[in-house]
């Protein structure tokens, strides 16, 4: 039995069983949540979400990069054409992790790594990589001071631990941009 198999049983116990064809395309909770790839940290368990209730990008590291903020920017759009408006009473969760595998990429494939941020060789050496604590505080700034994501989010930068399973406020919620 291969997984494609095994994710297919799966699916289907979960139609059976847990499909709801009431969920929206807008979160229940406005909250979109940006983190890592990294399969231990996957923010479904980590924050015990329900489904539909948050929007998740993850990405290598859950750090900035033009991939993401071209993202943010073509969300708005989604959500006006849903029939709501994206922004104030909504929580944009910047969340990155312990011993995050970004930092084996930054030791063996530093310019691969700084192509992916989308900044130069010598920036990315300033980016806190092997710092979750510093590199969240970096990434909300990176959104604040990014006029084209939208301004009236609630930020949050968290760090997961993956030894203990715990969650630490780096940088408390507060508005994006002050103004929007």
């Amino acid at each position: 039995m291969t997984f494609t198999d095994t994710i297919t049983l799966r699916n289907a116990e979960f139609a059976k069983e847990r499909y709801s064809s009431d969920l929206k395309i807008i979160p229940s909770a406005k909250t979109i949540i940006i983190g890592c790839l990294d399969p231990r940290v996957d923010p479904v368990d980590v924050f015990g979400l329900k489904s539909g209730e948050a929007a998740i990008y993850r990405n290598l590291g859950g750090r900035i990069n033009p991939a993401l903020v071209e993202a943010m920017v073509l969300l708005p759009i989604v959500t006006r054409a849903a029939g709501q408006e994206m922004g104030v009473g909504w929580d944009l969760i910047i969340l990155h992790h312990t011993e995050c595998g970004i930092i084996g990429c930054y030791k063996h494939a530093p310019d691969l790594l700084a192509v992916h941020l989308g900044v130069s060789r010598p920036q990315l050496d300033l980016m806190a990589i092997g710092d979750p604590r510093k590199a969240v505080a970096m990434d909300v700034e990176a959104y604040r001071s990014n006029e084209d994501i939208p301004g009236g989010f609630m930020i949050s930068g968290l760090v997961y631990d993956v030894a203990t399973g715990l969650i630490e406020v780096v940088v408390p919620p507060s508005r994006l941009r002050l103004g929007a």
